[in-house]
């Protein structure tokens, strides 16, 4: 019987972004995204959760040693993202519009890469204290 744990680790970043769609005109991008559409951007205080799922090693008794998941996400994730202009500074951004949804999924996507495939992994993304998305979907 397999027996799956979950480790946690949060974080938190801040960046600056501006929700925009090239394809279309400012009035339609205002309609769409309202004050996220403001020109001159606006920030946030990202809080981050990371969740890796597997068995644990019966060696070291971790399922993944929760200082190299640290260093991981600091590496990965906060030292390309946080106090950013998403839009100007993470070239991904510069054809991808910063969401919630698209920033989970690229921190998802770069944590992914460098994680044991056979662990599983989740991403959580707060925006808000009230909004938050998560990747996948489990």
């Amino acid at each position: 019987m397999n027996k799956k744990v979950a480790v946690y680790r949060r974080e938190h970043f801040n960046a600056a972004h501006r929700l925009f769609n090239s394809a279309w005109n400012f009035e339609k991008n205002q309609a769409v995204f309202g004050k996220c559409n403001n020109p001159n951007y606006h920030g946030h205080n990202y809080e981050l959760e990371v969740k890796v799922v597997g068995e644990v090693d019966p060696e070291t008794g971790y399922v993944i040693d929760i200082k190299v998941l640290s260093d991981l996400i600091k590496e990965e994730v906060l030292d390309l993202l946080d106090h950013k202009n998403l839009n100007l500074d993470v070239p991904y951004f510069s054809t991808v519009n910063p969401t919630a949804e698209n920033i989970c999924i690229y921190i998802y996507d770069l944590l992914r890469a460098k994680l044991n495939q056979s662990q599983d992994l989740f991403v959580r993304l707060y925006e808000t204290d009230r909004n938050y998305v998560e990747f996948p979907v489990h």
